[in-house]
């Protein structure tokens, strides 16, 4: 059983942490999965609208439960139709496209009014099979929790749900002009946490705001960490040499030569001090933060302005959609529009060369989690400043892979850039920690455990309704 699965008994949140093995007997694990993330598609680009964390966590956990010999099909909603009615995203996962709405011209917030249409869609697929085709459910984000209430007990199998965020999580930690989340939203992921036969929380002090928050029973409860793709994001990719794929472990000289390459590619100064935000530009994301410690540092030292790019990589989503152009605007205001770079969301590989080439990372979100644009960051080998919220605590270790910081004052970042900027060499000692503790958290560690829970669930409903007609 993997060490990243645990079962809450009712204890304290200050004891979720240690895991405890789920006795699991001869029960067989799913042949098959429907996996439903209605809001956001698997094969969106990563940093655009509302795809980021999520997209990829869905997209490595299927492939890796594929892999486990656990088919996966993927629900997501059609937007646009050019799209064929099913991808083959890798062999074992498909993607079915569910026609639920106009293609384009809905936010998320509008999609609850379309989930009776999406249902539809889902039950469609389904009645084209023999009955017994899915032995689970598993939805990501309350919106998907909602369909999969009423998929799973039509078919009469266990719904599984991933949270991924939680509104009165978001609510309680707002950005500064940030829109809270409705009560609706608040309602919603009530009735899913009662209807579920299992809930996946990222860490355990998820699990434990699920308790708090929501009365979730704690033994239905499983700790997963996410994982990251150590074959991509590592130290070194195969232009810049070096390293083997997926170790994790790095000299400081290796990450100096991966890190000299990333920047040869990239276009970036050799000697610059590079701290990077990648993300969703978005105000929960907070990467006006990072603009404003910039700013404090450059005040405090105006010889650095001539050896500092701030990249930042993303696009604006969520309520950063009210004011696409906001950021640069501060950027503006606050003086420093010339050692900022806005840059368009990229793709995978090229993300793992911006996080080779920064220096830092820095996360000031307002709530996370988990956070695994840090975990990738730290597989590159390189350190991130973080926040000290949801995830970021068990993503970064505080003093070793990285920096830490409670709340959201500008000064405290800055003074945490500033021990960057003082002592270059502090990025490649934390940089070769950050490779070694990203290198615990594998997919193929986190889809061993997912499927724990699957197990687990399916012998719990058979051991029920064993009970119900013994």
């Amino acid at each position: 059983m993997s060490q990243y699965v645990s079962r809450l008994r009712g204890r304290p949140q200050s004891q979720f942490a240690g895991p405890a093995r789920l006795r699991l007997g001869g029960s067989r694990k799913p042949r098959r999965v429907a996996m439903l993330s209605v809001h956001t598609s698997p094969l969106h680009q990563p940093g655009t609208g509302d795809a980021g964390g999520m997209n990829v966590y869905i997209v490595e956990l299927a492939r890796k439960l594929a892999a486990l010999n656990i088919e996966v099909e993927i629900f997501t909603r059609a937007t646009t139709g050019a799209l064929p009615p099913a991808v083959e995203l890798a062999p074992g996962v498909l993607v079915r496209h569910v026609d639920a709405g106009p293609y384009e011209g809905l936010n998320k917030e509008d999609l609850p009014a379309q989930l009776c249409a999406f249902t539809h869609g889902v039950m469609q697929a389904w009645a084209g099979h023999r009955p017994g085709h899915y032995d689970l459910v598993h939805s990501h984000y309350w919106l998907s929790g909602h369909v999969g209430w009423l998929a799973a007990e039509r078919w009469g199998v266990p719904l599984v749900h991933a949270m991924h965020t939680m509104a009165k999580v978001k609510n309680a930690a707002l950005a500064e002009g940030d829109t809270p989340e409705p009560a609706a939203r608040v309602i919603g992921e009530t009735q899913i946490v009662r209807a579920s036969d299992r809930l996946i929380a990222n860490t355990a002090e998820e699990a434990g705001e699920l308790v708090r928050h929501y009365e979730a029973e704690p033994d239905k409860v499983a700790v997963v960490h996410p994982g990251v793709n150590l074959d991509r994001f590592r130290p070194a990719s195969d232009a810049a040499g070096g390293l083997a794929a997926g170790s994790g472990i790095a000299a400081g000289s290796g990450i100096a030569d991966a890190r000299a390459a990333a920047r040869d590619r990239l276009g970036l100064p050799q000697d610059a001090l590079i701290p990077l935000f990648a993300g969703r530009i978005q105000p929960l994301k907070a990467p006006d933060i990072l603009l404003r410690a910039v700013a404090v540092l450059l005040d405090r030292d105006p010889s650095l302005r001539s050896r500092i790019v701030v990249p930042v990589v993303g696009g604006p989503s969520g309520s950063g959609l009210a004011k696409p152009e906001g950021l640069q605007k501060l950027a503006a205001r606050l003086g420093i529009a010339d050692v900022v770079r806005f840059r368009p969301p990229v793709g995978q590989d090229q993300l793992a060369d911006w996080y080779r080439a920064a220096s830092v990372l820095v996360m000031p979100s307002y709530s996370e989690s988990f956070g695994l644009v840090a975990i990738e960051a730290q597989a590159c080998g390189t350190p991130v400043i973080a926040a000290s919220v949801g995830g970021l605590p068990v993503a970064v270790q505080d003093g070793v892979s990285g920096v830490l910081v409670d709340g959201h004052d500008p000064v405290d970042y800055a003074r945490a850039l500033g021990r960057f900027a003082d002592d270059p060499s502090l990025t490649l000692r934390m940089g070769a920690a950050a490779a070694r503790h990203a290198g615990s958290f594998g997919w193929d560690t986190a889809a061993a455990a997912t499927a724990d829970v699957y197990t687990a669930a399916m012998h719990e409903r058979r051991r029920r309704l064993r009970s119900l007609h013994g």
